[in-house]
């Protein structure tokens, strides 16, 4: 996941995301999925809270995001995605999400809730404001 054109996701990180987008409806959920080094399939969700509190875009609060870089680092784990929901359009990146993509190593995974019964998961790189949808596996 990140680099390739293919994100991995193991089960248990899946439901977790769709639990927290879920959970945070109405409004946007975001998280930081994570692995080990050497490892292709993204085994860690960090759920993180939207500061923004609105249905229409989310920010990270940045002292929990560096709390969370911490703990990575010492768990000897990678970040691999960022994660966030969209509760009333696509799964696909908005004008704003596109232009905060800073991480080009890492997959942006996007879930709609527009229908809240269906949650459509899908996963992108973004590069230098070039969105490229790559293929998504749950195993």
């Amino acid at each position: 996941m990140g680099g390739s054109d293919v994100a991995v996701l193991t089960r248990s990180v899946y439901e977790a995301m769709i639990a927290h987008a879920q959970a945070g409806y109405p409004n946007e959920a975001c998280g930081i999925l994570a692995a080990k080094s050497g490892e292709e399939a993204c085994g860690v969700f960090y759920p993180m809270r939207n500061l923004d509190e609105s249905s229409i875009s989310y920010f990270m609060d940045p002292k929990e995001q560096l709390g969370v870089f911490k703990r990575m680092r010492q768990e000897g784990l990678e970040m691999r995605g960022i994660f966030h929901s969209h509760v009333a359009s696509e799964a696909y990146p908005s004008q704003k999400d596109v232009r905060l993509a800073y991480y080009p190593e890492v997959s942006y995974l996007i879930v709609s809730l527009s229908d809240r019964q269906r949650p459509v998961l899908r996963s992108y790189r973004i590069v230098e404001e070039a969105v490229s949808e790559q293929e998504l596996r749950v195993v």
